[in-house]
């Protein structure tokens, strides 16, 4: 490989980094250890003079090994004597940028050693082979930063390259960043699916180098004969470890692989402002086990070590940046052209190497450095896929299917949980002894009617967020006084119709409206024949645990705008409590739930012609108490591929499809948030256990 170099090159080199910059220059009368050095080891420093061609430097076989060495303790012992002279703080900088050099050709040594093992047909070890560790990180997980105005870029007064500065400011939009690195199981996946024969993932030169050099797998991958896939390691060629950090992709790949997964690889400045939250710890070179390992941690793991991460940034000089003046200037400045930026160190970096401001950088080919994916994700609104009316039409639902389990980790909203057999099962959940939320939220509505009809006001106007069989509404048009007018919004119209049928006939003086839509998007109210004075929006149910804190805090705000001033809304919210119990009414005994979850499976199959097996799926459920919220999944039982149309998804065993979110709330919480979206609450409702509000605000 014309980018590689004998193991006595780097450390010649280095050492004549040292003789070149500081001994040189600064010291009277230096005798050059061999005049032909200058030549042989000069790396690409064009004001230093001529060099030796990279790609010859493998053709060199002399000096000998045991030149080299002598020529690095000739250097070592001048440089010793150098100290004593006590050099300026100028010349420590150009030291300090030589020790680090080394640093840089330590890494740069040992994946030199294992492109030069690889080659050989015996596939020798470097070092005895380790077992893989059973990772605890079975989804990849999202972290979400707010975006906002941030600076990035070193401030200290420790050692940094230049390229690292100055600190500026920049602008981040909303995002996610993945929790761990892309595995090799995910990346295999991509392989199987045909990753590396689809166009339309890869960037043009990307696709065009692909063919050229007819790449199917990352860079070391062997695939044997029965179809199992093993790698080439400092440890020797062995099987692919499934839960470890892919490894040896180029830019090429891991933005191909990235589109696949419909994600995108992070900006450097999104990948600094969550590492700098992050403590310096992972896998280094320091452990001396050269090849990334499985994570056995749970949050942003691996941000630091095991495998360089590549960004989607370009490799150029941030504002303010100068070149340093002589040929040390060389040392970043030049490359700034035609390079991506890569973060984070690897199993090859020395610990203190690495810094959350370092940046390193290839170009997009480059395969051979320990490289690998993080992926990123941009945070547009989701409130769309909450409750939808397209939720029958079928190219809508093709296409929000391939994508949710295309994504890493797969999941499906859960509008798509209630089609019409759907909501038959889950009619039948809110009526189960476990399932508290509906017969909770009715008591608290007609233990209170009184007391939250005089609240409400007299000659209101009523829209029903999902209004569906209306039958809490029933509870509060009994207790108001002169309501003017109702207006019902859901996503079934036949259900919206029979439900307003029965309302105009039990209450023949109120005005019924009625909008199939979903609500959650923009639609427009019907124009009423009365004369509104108040509108009060009432959402019972606790739909809005559905809805992800930031979406539900933007749903809030449409609300305000709905009702206008003077406006109020009235809504129902789950609170947390004793998390067994939450798990009983999510996962009840009768196995109603379990049929709710897996009704998805068959819906799929009916309407898309999959060929999903739902017995090969088991309905879990999972409170996760970092995020307040209970989460349904269907959990595949076995590695399996299930085809729709021409898409075709692996499951490994243990792999999830995250079909449904249900966020709980502290009742301070909620009204906080509430605050945030323009809300001033005005009184509470609850029963006896404070397992469910009822809450009413206005807007302020």
């Amino acid at each position: 490989m014309p980018d590689a170099s004998p193991t006595k090159w780097h450390l010649a080199h280095t050492t004549w980094f040292f003789e070149t910059f500081i001994l040189k220059q600064f010291v009277r009368n230096y005798k050059e250890f061999h005049t032909d050095f200058n030549f042989l080891f000069n790396s690409y420093y064009n004001k230093i003079g001529q060099r030796h061609a990279r790609t010859e430097r493998g053709m060199i076989t002399r000096p000998s090994s045991t030149e080299v060495y002598e020529y690095r303790v000739y250097v070592d012992n001048k440089m010793k004597d150098y100290f004593k002279s006590k050099p300026t703080s100028d010349v420590l900088k150009l030291i300090e940028l030589g020790i680090n050099h080394e640093q840089q050709h330590q890494e740069l040594l040992i994946t030199d050693i294992k492109h030069a093992l690889s080659r050989n047909p015996l596939y020798p070890a470097y070092q005895e082979y380790l077992t893989e560790k059973r990772s605890n990180t079975s989804e990849t997980g999202w972290a979400h930063h707010p975006g906002g105005l941030v600076e990035i870029g070193y401030s200290g007064k420790e050692f940094i390259f230049d390229a690292e500065g100055p600190r500026h400011k920049v602008w981040l939009e909303p995002f996610y960043l993945a929790k761990h690195p892309v595995s090799n199981r995910e990346y295999m996946n991509f392989i199987e699916d045909g990753g590396y024969k689809k166009a339309e993932f890869w960037l043009s030169d990307g696709w065009a180098l692909c063919q050229k050099e007819n790449w199917k797998a990352p860079m070391y991958w062997h695939k044997n004969d029965d179809g199992t896939w093993y790698y080439y390691t400092m440890s020797g060629l062995v099987p692919v470890k499934l839960n470890a950090p892919v490894c040896h992709v180029s830019y090429y790949e891991a933005d191909a692989f990235a589109r696949w997964s419909n994600a995108r690889l992070p900006r450097e400045s999104e990948w600094e402002i969550i590492a700098k939250s992050l403590d310096i710890e992972g896998h280094f070179a320091d452990t001396n086990i050269f090849d990334p390992q499985p994570s056995t941690k749970d949050g942003v793991t691996q941000i630091y070590g095991d495998v360089w991460e590549w960004t989607q940034s370009s490799f150029s000089a941030y504002p303010g940046y100068q070149i340093a003046e002589g040929a040390v200037g060389e040392y970043n400045g030049k490359f700034m052209s035609g390079q991506m930026v890569l973060r984070g160190g690897s199993c090859a970096t020395p610990q203190e190497h690495i810094r959350d401001s370092y940046r390193n950088f290839f170009p997009p080919y480059a395969r051979w450095q320990f490289s690998g994916i993080r992926l990123a994700k941009d945070k547009f609104s989701s409130i769309s896929s909450l409750h939808a009316n397209d939720n029958n039409n079928k190219d809508i639902f093709f296409n929000d299917i391939i994508s949710g389990l295309s994504s890493i980790p797969k999941h499906i909203s859960s509008k798509y949980l209630y089609d019409s057999e759907g909501a038959q099962l889950f009619e039948k959940i809110c009526k189960l002894e476990v399932y508290y939320p509906t017969k909770t939220e009715i008591g608290i509505l007609k233990n209170n009617s009184a007391e939250i009809a005089k609240s409400l006001g007299p000659n209101i106007t009523l829209i029903e967020y999902g209004s569906g069989a209306l039958e809490k509404i029933r509870i509060l048009l009994d207790s108001l006084i002169d309501p003017i007018s109702l207006c019902a919004i859901d996503i079934s119209e036949a259900q919206l119709k029979k439900s307003a049928r029965i309302i105009r006939d039990s209450y023949p003086n109120l005005e019924v409206l009625t909008v199939a839509a979903d609500f959650t998007k923009a639609f427009k109210m019907p124009k009423s024949q009365r004369d509104i004075k108040s509108k009060i929006v009432f959402f019972p149910g606790s739909t809005i645990g559905n809805f992800e804190p930031e979406d539900a805090r933007t749903f809030l705000q449409s609300i305000c705008k709905t009702v206008g001033k003077n406006g109020k809304l009235l809504i129902g919210v789950d609170l947390k409590k004793d998390y067994e119990r939450l798990l009983k009414a999510y996962d009840d005994d009768d196995g109603i739930t379990e049929a709710f979850n897996k009704n998805l499976l068959i819906r799929i199959n009916q309407e898309l012609g999959a060929g999903f097996n739902p017995n090969l799926f088991r309905h879990t459920v999972r409170f996760n108490t970092f995020k307040g919220r209970i989460e349904m999944h269907l959990e595949s039982c076995i590695d399996q591929s299930i085809n729709i149309g021409k898409e075709k998804f692996f499951f490994a065993a243990g792999e999830t499809i995250h079909t449904e979110n249900s966020y709980k709330y502290h009742i301070h919480e909620f009204i906080e948030l509430a605050a945030l979206s323009g809300l001033d609450k005005i009184s509470t409702w609850t029963d006896n256990d404070n397992l469910f509000a009822v809450i009413l605000f206005k807007v302020k």
